[in-house]
């Protein structure tokens, strides 16, 4: 098949793409070769590729192409989280534009309607992802939700229960009023907000029975208004939660407020009259010492509530609204309560002062535009105290290592201070939580059972003393769903399904997975409970190595973002750069665990190499060859780029042992553009018009193979192309198979240092004619003086510079134009090639301007405080540069002699 002129990437993609289909070659089956795993971090089922999806999937390719090429069975495992939270937000928007609530459907039908949605939209990321040139094992796609997964994840939540590290409480939660659900602890994003404080008064309420009594105490505060009442000073940033106030704290140890000390006082508005409680939880310092107690609304505020037997007072509905128990205000928003109360505040002259105050505030992750409200109510919890004493150690002694080794330390943080996690949601898509509650007369503590299905918990409730003769019917199966996360933390396990078949073929094989690429923003999230579960079930970690990406940023340095529109879409990039192209863009500019600063100008940079590449190619498979012997000059040039291939392949392999996956692509374009390209086709590309030996022939083309099979990882698709193109291929071979097998680099290999200073003389007889004016087809002759220790080289010297002779002299010809390479000087002689008065005059030009610059140089070492407080490595520098110029100066002196004596 013919070579098109230009590269087309659409053209070549979309035919590769469907050829490593139809051929199988991401298909990977247990066999005897050593494995080589990596499980996709699951995308939402919601979500379209966005940048951060095109590096991290970019990464993985490259690792599992990688692999491959190494001769290993490598499986790099698809799918989909069902994203409980963000789906089921998603459902319910488009129900609303029907003109359908979700509370006037059933659970049923409204399952109905989310796998409708989910069936519709889920696959869209994968498809995008195969445009990237992803090379997934498509066959083995799963969803957090589908049969064995889902199953895998009510036999974990069963199996935990019953070893009592799951347990149902009463607990303060996160609460979302957006998506009306609970989050974890992980899943409230803080913010800095420039908020207020609000010092409202609290009105003494049984001063005529319970006179105040000032105490005397330094520092104490009393407050009186214009009527002679006594009040305190409350400082807030949430006035709209006084209706939930049931007590006032203030710390006994706080002279300001020691009359206070037995009093009760009146709730501003609502006139509800508390007591006054004393605890060393409040902080003396803050606002005036005196603290609101709002049990059901704060989790420092319920834990004093549990200590002080205080009634709580829920004013809150789910969706953020106020609730008949506030007894005003009913109906209204939070938000909008917390305007109006400040105005009836002033109003009933409630309002001491109104301060500025820096808060930070809490955020739903899922709904970033929502405040997250502390909210009391029973969830189902897991203790994590066990999880973290088994996921410590496997990363702190290197069983796990991060890459890069900095998030360690965020790891053990976290796990060293971890909490509890809540892992019930308010949520019908997802797992539903396989506990059934049993019949209980009102205001009866609550009895459920645990169990798999609906006839197994009939059993166990059965098995409850006075529940004997209990019925199928009796049973309500608990409306909650689990948290997404707890169907992920089980991932490497089972999509080789490990919990349902211990000890299957698959996961025997294929796990430990080799490695995981992801974000350093779901370490805790995903990361260590995928450790925690890895080594409760497996007991063994899930992978050997986290390569953690950085965040996606444009080129200012701001997060991309589509509300800012600097985001650019993948595809459209993939389209006018094409793939291999927008891979290389990431990657140039992709450092682990360093943020990205993503310029489509690189894109446009791995554009450009794919041309070059094509170009390249294109030059040799055009050349005519004849059976000719093979010249001196090719013959050492071979010598040469073999060596450094060896050497720059141990580099790449040291850069991947190391995940210094950007640096290895840059070794690996260098090699190709500056070595290969710029220095190696040039040494053995053959006279215009003139065949190119077979030996030279087979050895570039042998070469070329090499660098395809070097970038392939990087570039797959424009590799494919040209390696099929190379020799005749046979039906379903492929470039991905092809093992990449090089020496190790020897000692022999010295001549690569001697070819680097070749290319200094040709660049210095280069310069020469640049600087004369001397076209290039114009032979010229090379001195070496003394000596010539690269006369092993000449041919190469010759032919790469044009010269027609290079001679070794005891003295360099008068006009000669000299130039050093380390410690070795040539000449080229110029003769009448150069107008001497110019050249004269340019040269003493040159000397008045050293003369000057060493001038300055003597009489900074002159200077005695100087020479004796610098750093010795200045002084050293700055004497070096007087022996620079005293050697260019006498150099100079000695040519414009002779040029005077022409």
């Amino acid at each position: 098949m013919e070579l098109a002129s230009k590269y087309d990437p659409q053209a070549v993609e979309s035919k590769w793409y469907q050829y490593w289909l139809d051929n199988k070659l991401f298909s990977s089956k247990p066999d005897g070769r050593d494995p080589y795993t990596i499980v996709i971090p699951p995308p939402n089922v919601t979500g379209v590729l966005h940048m951060g999806h095109m590096l991290n999937n970019t990464i993985q390719d490259i690792l599992v192409r990688r692999a491959r090429m190494e001769g290993k069975n490598a499986c790099w495992v698809p799918g989909t989280d069902h994203a409980s939270i963000a789906t089921e937000a998603k459902v319910v928007n488009r129900l609303a534009e029907q003109g359908i609530k979700k509370r006037d459907l059933t659970r049923e039908q409204f399952l109905e309607h989310a796998w409708n949605w989910t069936n519709e939209h889920g696959g869209i990321i994968l498809k995008q992802l195969r445009r990237l040139g992803a090379s997934c094992d498509w066959d083995r796609t799963a969803f957090t939700m589908d049969e064995k997964r889902s199953e895998s994840v009510l036999k974990v939540f069963v199996d935990l229960y019953k070893k009592g590290l799951i347990y149902r409480g009463l607990r303060m939660v996160n609460w979302d009023p957006k998506a009306q659900t609970v989050l974890s602890t992980e899943e409230v994003i803080y913010r800095d907000e420039k908020s207020h404080l609000f010092n409202l008064r609290y009105y003494v309420a049984d001063a005529d029975v319970n006179p105040v009594v000032p105490t005397g105490c330094e520092g104490e505060v009393l407050h009186q208004d214009a009527d002679g009442r006594y009040y305190a000073v409350v400082a807030t940033t949430r006035p709209e939660t006084i209706m939930g106030d049931t007590a006032m704290c203030i710390n006994p140890k706080d002279p300001k407020n020691q009359w206070l000390r037995g009093h009760k006082v009146i709730v501003p508005l609502v006139n509800r009259v508390i007591p006054v409680i004393e605890d060393r939880y409040v902080d003396i310092e803050f606002g005036t010492g005196c603290l609101k107690v709002t049990p059901a609304h704060d989790v420092n505020d319920y834990a004093l509530g549990k200590t002080h037997n205080l009634e709580t007072i829920d004013i809150f509905n789910p969706d953020g609204t106020i609730s008949e128990a506030a007894g005003m205000y009913v109906g209204m928003d939070r938000m909008d309560v917390r305007k109006q109360i400040v105005e009836d505040l002033k109003a009933a002259g409630l309002v001491e002062k109104i301060e500025d105050y820096d808060n930070k505030v809490g955020y739903s992750e899922r709904n970033q535009d929502t405040a997250v409200e502390p909210r009391l109510c029973k969830q189902w919890f897991l203790s994590m105290k066990h999880f973290a004493d088994i996921a410590l150690p496997p990363v702190l002694e290197g069983k796990i290592k991060f890459h890069p080794t900095k998030y360690v330390t965020t790891y053990r943080n976290w796990l060293e201070n971890i909490q509890d996690w809540c892992i019930s949601r308010q949520l019908w898509w997802g797992h539903r939580i396989p506990a059934y509650f049993l019949p209980t007369a009102e205001g009866e503590e609550e009895k459920y059972v645990v169990a798999l299905t609906a006839e197994e918990a009939l059993e166990e409730a059965r098995k409850i003393e006075g529940y004997e003769n209990i019925t199928a019917d009796q049973l309500v199966h608990d409306e909650d769903a689990l948290d997404t996360w707890f169907s992920s933390w089980l991932w490497p396990v089972s999509l080789f399904d490990g919990i349902n078949n211990p000890g299957n073929e698959e996961i025997k094989y294929y796990y430990p997975t080799s490695d995981l690429v992801t974000g350093p923003d779901i370490i805790f999230f995903w990361v260590a409970r995928m450790i925690m579960a890895g080594e409760e079930y497996m007991k063994d970690v899930p992978f050997r190595n986290v390569y953690f990406t950085g965040i996606v940023r444009d080129k200012l340095g701001r997060k991309m973002s589509k509300s800012l529109g600097n985001s650019p879409d993948p595809i459209a990039l993939i389209e006018k750069y094409g793939a291999d192209g927008v891979r290389m863009g990431m990657m140039l500019s992709a450092p682990a665990g360093n943020d990205i600063l993503f310029d489509e100008s690189l894109c446009e940079q791995g554009r450009n190499f794919n041309n070059k590449i094509w170009n390249a190619f294109r030059l040799v498979k055009g050349w005519q060859v004849a059976d000719t012997e093979q010249p001196e000059a090719n013959n050492i040039a071979a010598k040469w780029f073999e060596a450094k291939l060896k050497q720059t392949n141990a580099e790449v392999n040291d850069l991947f042992s190391k995940y210094r996956i950007s640096e290895a692509l840059m070794a690996v374009y260098k090699l190709f553009w500056d070595e290969f390209s710029s220095w190696y086709l040039e040494m053995v590309k053959p006279a215009y018009g003139q065949p190119i030996d077979r030996t030279s022939y087979e050895q570039t083309l042998a070469f070329f193979e090499t660098l395809l099979k070097m970038l392939h990882p990087f570039m797959p698709f424009i590799t494919e192309e040209l390696w099929q193109h190379i020799y005749d291929r046979k039906e379903s071979e492929s470039i991905m198979r092809a093992e990449l097998k090089l020496d190790a680099p020897t000692a022999d290999d010295a001549i690569v240092a001697a070819i680097e200073n070749v290319k200094l003389i040709v660049a210095g007889v280069r310069t020469v004619r640049n600087q004369k004016n001397i076209p290039n087809k114009d032979a010229l002759e090379l001195q070496a003086l003394q000596q010539n220790n690269y006369e092993a080289y000449a041919s190469v010297i010759k032919k790469m510079a044009n010269l027609s002779a290079i001679n070794v002299v005891s003295e360099k010809d008068t006009t000669a134009a000299a130039f050093m390479v380390g410690t070795d000087e040539f000449a080229v002689p110029l003769g009448d090639m150069i107008d001497v008065a110019a050249e004269i005059e340019k040269q003493e030009a040159q000397l008045k301007h050293l003369e000057g610059f060493l001038a300055g140089i003597k009489k900074k070492l002159s200077n005695e405080k100087f020479v004796a407080h610098a750093p010795e490595a200045v002084v050293t520098l700055e004497r070096k540069k007087q022996s620079d110029s005293e050697e260019k100066i006498a150099a100079l002196k000695e040519s414009i002699a002779a040029l005077k004596n022409k």
